[in-house]
């Protein structure tokens, strides 16, 4: 063999062609960035982000002069203006290596693919789309990559400043230019116009170029077909022809039928720019290129670069004789794509939505259809997303006034029909499988062995990979899928692209041109394959819409739009959905892109697509929390109407209806009932809470449609971005609808805010129909945040705006005397005074509104109430103790010297600040009044919900044994307490109290005062017969000033003082009691009627003191007070309510 003369094998077609198109991809990715940071340069404000030497105001002659002089530059000769760079020459070095040597890689990528063209055209390769299908493909995608990198390249504006300023720096630290600077220099020069020089450059390829591109002509107008024409073709319809559901999809050019539009109209447009001659001498040539040049009006270079196809061309055409013709075709086809393409492609969006909904409804019901039709599936996406990308390009880069047909609100649902077929991909691949593994083994093995056998002419090497094909395919079986081993057939796809390349030069033993049908057997047998081992790839190469990632701010604004129309938002998670497909537009060449190494205003594509998918699904979540909020206030009115403080009305207006008397104002409309809103007249009317019901369903199947999805090695949870704001919105709806007002000190009745409350949670516990969250999880965590006094955020709960309501409104008006505590209707009541109150205090106290406060804080709630009002109590038992010390030389008297008479009354007049005690006395009375109300109602509570539990604890504190340690004792109680249970000594009071202890006093001191205190209490009982509203009421079982609340006072701050001391309780209450008997029968001696006004009122304190004691009994008090004085009192009493009621 001669030297001159290579065989197809050794020229490595195949293999170059490989790999020259995936470092075509990677240098276009690193030319791009490279642009991109020049625009982010010169777009930034902030200096610190650009290179020193290209802010500089020094160096920016230096700059110019370098690049004015371009690519020559006599360093020599111009010291001056270079001078400056003198120091920056090793940065220079340093931070522009990156962007020279990717120019010099350009250079080098350059070199090969020239060579690999010529090597082409020496070879007089023969190229069929249909036949040769990977060998043509890569071809045309090789001249696409390389014209679309130059012309990028030519875009970047500080080229020639970099490689200047990198070449300066190198001769002036080496001593001599880049060896590489004169080429890559000239390379900068020549390519300024890019596609000028290329169709110089291409004049001797033009005969492969346009043969490849002729070939296009059976598969390029099929594909770009109206919306009208597939309609009636019934493309991509599964049900059309019922008879042949389950026939396998078959075409003589399988690959081709999901090739891409767009890479098919690039290749035709760029193609017969660079071998324009063609159009002039060949029909088909010319009709293929019209037919590209009316479909867009500009194409994809790469990512969100763009290319204007009619301008351009013009530009190029214009300056070449004899093409009038041409250019007056490009004007007729831009007015054509202008007028008509927008609406052709909108048309097709609209067929191609009704087309995947069917498809994917049917392969939902029907996976096993997956097997026969996977071409479909695959066509369907490849045709979808051919115009998703389309109508992302030409909206960003519109030509034409009218816009409509450039904003279709309807895109989302597009892609999430794309996306749930690609989902059924990925579900059943093993179906897809285990059915063509089949039909590899049991079909394709046969017919291509016949093939091969009937073959006139089949040289060794052929034969040999001939052979190896269906001996691969023949040992395939079902039970390699169901052992789930893993298949690889990349090794049989490139020995069948190596067999193209050998069968397809000229002069070749066995030529492809006269095998055509063995072609379109492998073509189909190589799609077999990729359903087998390649399905991922698959949905890469036909749905992959990474180019949202570089189209941010329409990507956004379509997601806006889905959310904002109804029918549209069961659809939006189709964009968090997109995120997932950023990765794969990475490149291995452009490491940069994958790490947050870049400089801050430029985010790497992991970034964008994290914050895009957490923006889209925070968004999704807001937008059904506010649905869900709206349809909570419409329930809360509903339920509000069924208030019992809105049925006065209706019962007044009946009762007037029985008396027959006129009721008010007759033009008066009549009050609709509760309920009025659920009757309907027909089915058409749609109410407010209607379409918020409708809305909700269609946004939550989209929260629900994945459990989770994964973008960038983050796994997101749709549906906890739902909880969490859920539980938010719940905590801060909770706290507003307290209503609470600090100025005017105004707040929701507790019963008015747990009906709203039931009314919020019943809506929220019907989310549960729509998403599969956890709503109790929401409702522990939320309540239980409320029964703490602040909540995990810092604000204030629905707990302490109670307990700081009751403490600082309701109880500080009952010292006041505007209210007073009425035993009998265990309420506080408003007392007749001359300013009214804002409020009713009954409405606030009674049983139903406290037991309604304590659902609501619950236990841990009402403990915290608890704790604040026993600070209030220990306050007032402070000031207690500081009068006592006052008094303590005579109240020691007083202690020893009660049953003498003169004496005590003697003394009794030294005492300072007699009604000071009694009224600190009476307020922590009236405390203890409320708290005893408030453990009452919440008792009651808990025994509706957890009555064994609460009869276990009560049955445990009544059964401690009386000798039991006092600490075990009070463990006792204070569970008791924390179940509302009463106990004989309060363990919150013993707790706020023992914190008072003073350092500077014994603990036989402070016995002693707690001791004295009693004393001073007892002996000052008498003084309240001297005060007008000491009188006693039968009808509110108590006094209007409140001293029965002494009562509980007496008793509950003994038995915790003397607890805290231990003292016996007993023996101090005896003692109190014989001092306080002994006082109040010195007032029975008294003539004065101002002092004695009210005395049987006061006497009845004793037997209260006692009732309210289980330390004191009636048979003690029979010792120290006769009887006879308690019955003859409650006898005067009554007299006196009745004459007073008459």
């Amino acid at each position: 063999m001669s030297r001159g003369v290579m065989q197809p094998s050794q020229q490595k077609l195949a293999e170059k062609l490989t790999i020259l198109n995936d470092r075509g991809i990677g240098m276009l990715t690193r030319v791009y960035n490279i642009k991109k940071q020049g625009q982010v340069w010169k777009a930034c404000g902030d200096p610190k982000a650009k290179p020193s030497y290209l802010v500089d105001k020094n160096l920016e002659s230096a700059v110019k002069f370098i690049v004015r002089k371009f690519p020559a530059v006599e360093t020599r000769n111009n010291n001056q203006q270079l001078a400056q760079l003198q120091k920056e020459k090793s940065e220079i070095l340093k931070n522009l290596a990156l962007y020279y040597f990717t120019f010099v890689d350009v250079m080098e990528f350059k070199d090969h693919v020239c060579e690999l063209l010529n090597t082409i055209d020496a070879c007089q390769v023969f190229f069929d789309i249909t036949v040769n299908f990977d060998l043509t493909k890569n071809y045309l995608d090789l001249v696409v990559t390389y014209t679309t990198l130059m012309i990028i390249l030519s875009r970047i504006e500080e080229r020639k400043a970099i490689i200047g300023l990198y070449n300066y720096a190198h001769e002036m630290t080496h001593g001599a230019s880049d060896r590489e600077y004169p080429r890559l220099g000239q390379m900068i020069v020549d390519y300024e116009n890019p596609l000028k020089k290329m169709m110089e450059e291409f004049v001797p390829h033009g005969k492969s170029l346009s043969d490849a591109l002729i070939s296009l002509q059976m598969v390029y107008p099929r594909r770009n077909l109206s919306a009208d024409q597939w309609r009636n073709a019934q493309l991509l319809s599964l049900i059309s022809a019922p008879s042949t559901m389950l026939n396998p999809a078959q075409s003589d050019t399988m690959p081709c039928e999901y090739l891409s539009l767009d890479a098919m109209e690039k290749w035709i447009v760029f193609g017969f720019i660079l071998c324009h001659a063609v159009l002039n001498s060949d029909a088909a040539a010319l009709s293929l290129w019209k037919l590209a040049l009316q479909s867009s009006t500009c194409l994809c270079l790469f990512r969100d670069e763009v290319f204007h196809i009619h301008k351009a061309a013009e530009d190029l055409f214009v300056n070449i004789r004899g093409y009038n013709k041409r250019i007056n075709d490009i004007r007729e086809c831009k007015e054509q794509a202008l007028s008509h393409a927008g609406s052709m492609h909108r048309e097709r969006r609209k067929f191609l939505r009704s087309a995947l909904k069917e498809l994917a409804t049917v392969l939902a019901d029907q996976p096993g259809l997956l097997g026969p039709k996977a071409l479909f599936v695959f066509m369907a996406l490849s045709f979808a997303r051919d115009e998703i990308i389309w109508l992302l390009r030409h909206a960003d880069n519109i030509q034409k006034k009218s816009t409509d047909d450039f904003i279709d609100k309807h895109i989302a649902e597009l892609i999430f029909y794309m996306e749930e077929l690609r989902a059924h991909v990925r579900k059943y691949g093993p179906v897809m499988q285990r059915y063509y593994v089949q039909y590899l083994s049991g079909f394709d093995a046969v017919v291509l062995n016949e093939l091969v056998q009937n073959l006139s002419v089949c040289p060794e090497d052929e034969s040999i990979i001939m052979s190896s094909f269906v001996n691969t395919m023949t040992s395939l079986s079902v039970k390699q899928v169901e052992d789930g081993e893993v298949f690889d057939f990349r090794g049989m796809r490139l020995d069948w692209f190596r067999l193209q390349a050998y069968t397809s030069v000229s002069k070749a033993s066995l030529g492809i041109a006269d095998h055509k049908e063995l072609g379109k057997m492998m073509n189909t047998i190589i799609f077999h394959t990729k359903m087998v081992d390649s399905l991922v790839d698959m949905l890469v190469e036909t749905s992959d819409l990474s180019i949202f990632c570089f189209y941010s701010r329409a990507f956004e604004k379509m997601f806006q739009q889905c959310l904002e129309l109804p029918s549209q938002s069961r659809h939006s998670i189709c964009f968090p959905l997109l995120c997932t497909h950023f990765m794969s537009c990475t490149h291995e060449l452009c490491p940069e892109e994958w790490f947050s190494c870049l400089p801050p205003q430029r985010h790497h594509i992991g970034d964008r697509s994290l914050s895009l998918c957490n923006m889209f699904l925070d968004e999704m979540a807001k937008q059904a929390r506010n649905l869900i909020t709206d349809i909570c206030t419409e329930q809360c009115t509903l339920s509000d109407q069924l208030l019992p403080k809105h049925c006065a009305k209706t019962i007044s207006q009946a009762v007037n209806k029985k008396s027959k008397k006129a009721t008010g104002k007759k033009g008066e409309p009549e009050r609709e009932k509760p309920g009025v809103e659920s009757m309907r007249k027909n089915r058409l009317l749609v109410t407010n809470l209607d379409k918020l019901h409708t809305a909700l369903s269609e946004l939550c199947f989209s929260i629900n449609y994945v459990p989770n999805l994964v973008v960038w090695e983050h796994t997101f949870t749709p549906r906890e971005y739902l909880t969490s704001h859920l539980e938010i919105r719940f905590t801060k709806s909770i706290v507003g609808m307290t209503m609470y007002n600090q100025a005017t000190q105004e707040i929701a009745k507790p019963s008015e805010l747990l009906t709203s409350v039931r009314a919020y949670m019943t809506v929220l516990q019907s989310i549960e129909n729509y998403v599969t969250i956890d709503i109790t999880r929401v409702f522990n965590n939320v309540l239980l945040q409320q029964t703490q006094h602040l909540d995990s955020h810092g604000e204030p709960t629905i707990t302490s705006l109670y307990t700081n309501w009751y403490l600082e409104t309701l109880l500080r008006q009952v010292s006041n005397g505007h209210i007073a505590y009425f035993p009998a209707m265990k309420a506080f009541v408003n007392l007749p005074t001359e300013n009214e109150l804002t409020f009713n205090a009954e409405e606030y106290s009674d049983i139903s509104e406290m037991r309604s406060l304590s659902e609501l804080l619950g236990p841990y709630g009402m403990k915290f109430l608890s704790e604040s009002l026993m600070w209030h109590i220990s306050s007032q038992v402070a000031e207690l103790k500081k009068l006592v010390v006052e008094n303590m030389e005579v109240l020691t008297q007083m202690r020893t010297s009660f049953d003498k008479p003169d004496h005590m009354a003697a003394l009794f007049k030294k005492l300072t600040s007699v009604d000071s005690v009694l009224k600190r006395m009476t307020i922590i009375g009236v405390i203890l009044s409320f708290r005893s109300l408030a453990q009452e109602a919440l008792r009651d509570v808990l025994s509706c919900h957890i009555p064994f539990l609460v009869s276990s604890v009560e049955d445990f504190k009544d059964h401690i044994p009386r000798e039991t340690d006092m600490k075990v004792a009070m463990n006792v109680y204070e569970l008791s307490s924390a179940a509302g249970l009463p106990c004989e000594i309060d363990p919150a009071l013993v707790v706020a109290l023992s914190s008072q202890k003073s350092e500077n006093i014994s603990p036989e001191e402070e016995y002693k005062i707690a001791c004295l205190l009693m004393v001073f209490v007892a002996v000052s009982l008498p003084t309240l017969a001297s005060n007008v509203m000491s009188q006693y009421s039968p009808a509110i079982e108590g006094h209007c000033n409140n001293i029965h609340c002494l009562a509980k006072a007496i008793n509950q701050i003994a038995a915790a003082l003397f607890t805290i001391h231990k003292g016996s309780i007993e023996d101090r209450l005896k003692e109190f009691l014989a001092l306080a008997s002994s006082s109040l029968l010195k007032i029975g001696q008294e003539t004065d009627k101002m002092t004695t006004r009210n005395r049987e009122s006061v006497y009845l304190l004793l037997d209260m003191i006692v009732q309210e004691s289980p330390f004191l009994t009636m048979d003690l008090l029979e010792s120290c007070f006769p009887y006879v004085l308690l019955r003859n009192a409650y006898h005067a009493v009554y007299k006196q309510s009745i004459s007073a009621n008459a």
